[in-house]
């Protein structure tokens, strides 16, 4: 197992990172750093043997977090913002279908499993969950985000 980054590379967190009850000083759930954002290796570690851990600083919000190597990419990589990420929830801003058959009503709600990027359309596209169906893949312009109720606000 070798670390992709090493100390101060650049790096990009690619989803946002809330406080797991882990950052000193902050209740758990609170947002620490927004996806996108981009920050400094200070160090590398593992975590139970099998998980390497970057303690990246991110100079702009004026803290160190902790990171997966997965949750990491390079800073020049090419990168497409998204609305949305993996386990938020979403509704269908039109009707959803497959071969002229409607699956999905506008409004109805689900959750976001994979965020896709496509760096050459400077596109994103989501794998939702949508209860009682099967995973499909939705254009982020399908989307909008739940009413407030249903976001679990």
């Amino acid at each position: 197992m070798r670390p992709r980054f090493d100390y101060g590379d650049a790096v990009r967190v690619i989803r946002n990172v809330r406080n797991d009850g882990t950052f000193p000083g902050g209740d758990r759930g609170t947002l620490l750093v927004r996806r996108g954002s981009v920050g400094y290796v200070r160090d590398v570690g593992t975590f139970l043997q099998d998980q390497i851990i970057y303690s990246v600083h991110f100079v702009d919000d004026g803290r160190v977090v902790g990171c997966r190597e997965e949750e990491l990419l390079a800073a020049d990589d090419p990168w497409v913002a998204s609305r949305f990420e993996s386990r938020e929830k979403v509704a269908a801003a039109q009707p959803l279908g497959r071969q002229g058959q409607v699956l999905v009503e506008p409004g109805e709600v689900g959750e976001v499993l994979k965020v896709i990027r496509d760096e050459t359309e400077q596109a994103v596209s989501y794998h939702v969950l949508f209860p009682g169906r099967n995973v499909l893949q939705v254009p982020e312009s399908a989307l909008q985000p739940p009413p407030a109720e249903e976001a679990g606000e």
